[in-house]
């Protein structure tokens, strides 16, 4: 347990400079709390006790703004940075050294019945305000943008940004991991082509209007 609690304390170390002390990091953040306050909750949930279980998790969303379900199954190292709005699902499992901003939603989509929140595998940083809603895999070492609505399954090494989610390969390219700004999207890539497109024709029309209405096509006439 303490060596637990030695790696989520490590862990916050890791991925926020903001971080001074052990004794600022224990006492002040409120993302360390709610995944403790979340063990103790899946260990009452797991024999059963599931009213107890969810008294805990009301506690601990009252407390702290987070809104952890008590069958969400959490690995090792997670990360919730300030965290205020963070919902994650019954069914939801998420990997080791996953790093979450504030107002993540890891949800489903209906009233089915099974597996129905997604899978976050290892290493995935999902920035603030994303929505993961489904019944899917997000890869590893993976990223999600801002605000993205995400409803398919991501592979791995990939950057998902926009509404709805789009995949963006990094093709290898060595990235920050905690960079969740300056991420690519495409269609803003295409906006900036269809421009530079209109901005072309744009000067071949006024070339054909300065000579006249006639274009050069290298034919004399006599």
């Amino acid at each position: 347990m303490f060596e637990t609690i030695r790696s989520d304390v490590r862990a916050v170390f890791d991925n926020d400079p903001a971080a001074r002390s052990v004794f600022e990091v224990i006492f002040t953040y409120s993302g360390l709390h709610a995944l403790w306050s979340h063990r103790i909750a899946h260990w009452f949930f797991k024999r059963k006790l599931l009213t107890i279980a969810r008294i805990i998790s009301q506690i601990n969303r009252f407390l702290t703004g987070i809104e952890i379900h008590p069958g969400a199954t959490i690995g090792k190292r997670l990360f919730i940075d300030h965290g205020m709005g963070v919902v994650i699902g019954e069914t939801c499992e998420i990997g080791n050294d996953v790093v979450l901003y504030q107002g993540v939603t890891l949800g489903g989509t209906g009233k089915e019945k099974g597996k129905r929140h997604p899978t976050i595998g290892n290493n995935v940083v999902i920035s603030s305000g994303a929505k993961i809603l489904g019944s899917f895999k997000v890869g590893d070492h993976s990223r999600v943008g801002a605000n993205a609505v995400v409803l398919q399954e991501v592979p791995e090494h990939s950057t998902v940004v926009g509404i709805p989610g789009r995949i963006v390969k990094q093709n290898g390219v060595r990235i920050n991991k905690l960079d969740h700004c300056n991420l690519p999207d495409p269609v803003y890539d295409i906006c900036l082509k269809l421009q530079s497109e209109i901005d072309t024709l744009k000067n071949e029309l006024e070339a054909v209007k300065k000579s006249g209405g006639k274009k050069d096509d290298g034919v004399k006439s006599f």
